[in-house]
Parts: structure tokens; C-alpha cells; sequence
């Protein structure tokens, strides 16, 4: 069970470099017992992402203007620390950070063609239409009496 299950997948080919992984370890916040005051299990993974040659270009240009926000100095930091194992953790971080940069690094949505409505499609809703006003106004009292 222990080991890495590496590489995670960013998308396509394309997957997380272990190589430019830097893992920082510290201990957890939270309950935990006797054992979570010796055990550094929280994670914190950077990844500079400005100084990456692991992802296409068009790709890093795409996920440093989209995660701008989350950036100090062109490097991205993902923090995990749920599971009281540091192991899990370490996992959990990397399949965290190999989702943003999939998000971040995803095609932009093509444009949005608008499309005409038929004319023959107008012309019942609007025949429709006013049939109902139609029903409507046979329904107003004004012409009891």
C-alpha cells in the first residue's frame, strides 16, 4: 500500500513532474491524540509553475494568467492536511494540485454561435399567444351583467 502511486495525470500525456515537486512537511492542526504532536502530517507541495519545462507553453501561459491569484513568485502551493497520515496526505495534495493545473491549463469554451429561430416557430408562439390572451379576456367579467 505504501509508496508512491505515481504519476499523476494533468491531462492527456501530460503529467505532474516528480522531479520539480518540492514537499514541505509540518505538523497537523486539530484533534489527533498523543501520536499527532510527534508526526508532521500536514503537507504543503510547491510547484513552480514559471519555471516548469514539464508543461507545453501555450498550457503555463494559460495557468499562470488563470491562477494568478494563488501564485507567490510563479510558484503554486497546495496544503493537505485531512488525514492523520502524512502518506495520505501526500497523495491527497498531489491529486489536488494535478486537478488545478488541468483546470487552469484547459482549452478555453468555444464561442457560442447564436442560432435564428425558425420563422414557422415565431409565428405559432406567437399565434399561441394570442390565443391565450384571447381565452383570457373571454374570461373578464365586463361582458356579464
Amino acid at each position: 500500500m505504501y509508496g508512491m502511486s505515481g504519476p499523476y495525470p494533468i491531462r492527456g500525456s501530460v503529467a505532474l513532474p516528480e522531479a520539480e515537486l518540492m514537499w514541505r512537511f509540518s505538523r497537523s492542526s486539530g484533534p489527533g491524540g498523543q501520536h499527532v504532536n510527534t508526526s508532521d502530517s500536514q503537507v504543503e507541495l510547491r510547484f513552480d509553475l514559471a519555471r516548469t519545462e514539464a508543461l507545453p507553453e501555450v498550457w503555463k501561459q494559460r495557468a499562470l494568467e488563470r491562477l494568478a491569484g494563488r501564485l507567490t513568485d510563479g510558484v503554486i502551493t497546495v496544503r493537505a492536511s485531512e488525514y492523520r497520515s502524512q502518506w495520505r496526505n501526500r497523495e491527497t495534495a498531489a491529486v489536488r494540485l494535478a486537478a488545478l493545473l488541468a483546470e487552469a491549463t484547459a482549452p478555453p469554451p468555444k464561442p457560442r454561435r447564436p442560432t435564428r429561430i425558425p420563422r414557422g416557430i415565431n409565428e405559432r408562439r406567437l399565434r399561441e399567444k394570442k390565443q391565450r390572451s384571447e381565452t383570457k379576456r373571454g374570461r373578464s367579467a365586463r361582458d356579464w351583467g
